[in-house]
């Protein structure tokens, strides 16, 4: 069980309260995947650090070309920042389907990172936007790229018991960039996504530059549909080309059948659907249409 539990007022505090006991702290944020794993003999940690008491960690801003958020900012925080949805609407849209509302008001985008789960909204959307992770270690500062945040499923490229994300750094989205997310769901009760897809397009003299597609669970991370996405840069805008795009996300996907998730072969099918969906509204966006 939990024996200690502690507010840093400053990350090296935090670093050092981790340092004192090797291997028996973790970082705490929201705490909505932690605390259930608390519950197994196998995870407790007896020792909590809690990153939501230094200053900063709370705050949505605008720094240096990117919107920079810190650790501890909640999905409900995101879904209804006018700075996110301006700036990177897929991730408002992403955050406001996260669990319940409860779930939204306590778990947080970092907590969403670093439990590694390849379809978590928060990390599809991240990854389309290229977003950056500022990590804080004994050894100094680094910035790592939401592609390599993942080591597995499950398995985060932070080591909870000795690091912790900072800030999360999305680029600015200009005038003519506009994103979107897309998924399915078993019914509205139930908060585990079947399929997601996240996408970002920017508009220059009408043509399309800097795609991204991400799709969800289709490995063990989000996954860029790299080929829809070299299909796309520096085409105009079209209807049969984001089908075009849907099937080849569809050769790039890696699903498994899943009980609770649907069969590999059904998600196969509706991706191409969800993929059109998602640049259909990204580009209306970067149009200014939305």
């Amino acid at each position: 069980m939990t024996q200690e539990y502690f507010r840093p007022r400053t990350v090296q505090e935090a670093l050092s309260l981790l340092q004192e006991k090797p291997g028996q702290g973790r970082v705490i944020a929201g705490g909505t995947d932690l605390l259930v794993e608390q519950a197994k003999p196998s995870r407790k940690s007896p020792r909590l650090v809690d990153l939501g008491w230094i200053p900063g960690m709370k705050d949505i801003r605008e720094e240096g070309g990117f919107l920079v958020f810190g650790a501890c900012v909640t999905h409900s925080q995101a879904e209804q920042s006018p700075l996110v949805r301006r700036h990177a609407r897929a991730l408002a849209e992403g955050c406001g389907k996260v669990g319940s509302r409860q779930i939204r008001n306590m778990g947080t985008l970092a907590g969403n990172i670093v439990s590694a789960l390849p379809a978590a909204d928060a990390g599809v959307t991240l990854t389309a936007l290229g977003a950056v992770c500022v990590v804080a270690s004994p050894d100094g500062v680094r910035e790592l790229p939401m592609t390599a945040m993942y080591h597995g499923v499950g398995k985060s490229a932070v080591n909870a018991c000795a690091e912790c994300i900072t800030q999360i750094k999305v680029p600015l989205a200009g005038a003519g960039t506009g994103s979107a997310y897309a998924r399915m769901e078993q019914r509205k009760a139930l908060s585990l996504p079947m399929l997601c897809v996240a996408a970002r397009v920017t508009l220059e003299n009408g043509l399309m530059r800097g795609v991204s597609i991400v799709m969800a669970p289709a490995g063990p991370a989000p996954r860029h549909a790299a080929k829809a996405e070299r299909l796309l840069e520096g085409q105009a805008p079209d209807a049969g080309l984001f089908a075009r795009a849907g099937e080849l996300a569809r050769e790039e996907a890696e699903f498994r059948s899943s009980a609770v998730r649907g069969s590999k072969e059904y998600r196969e099918g509706v991706l191409p659907v969800f993929v059109r969906r998602a640049l259909a509204r990204a580009a209306e966006r970067a149009a200014g249409g939305e």
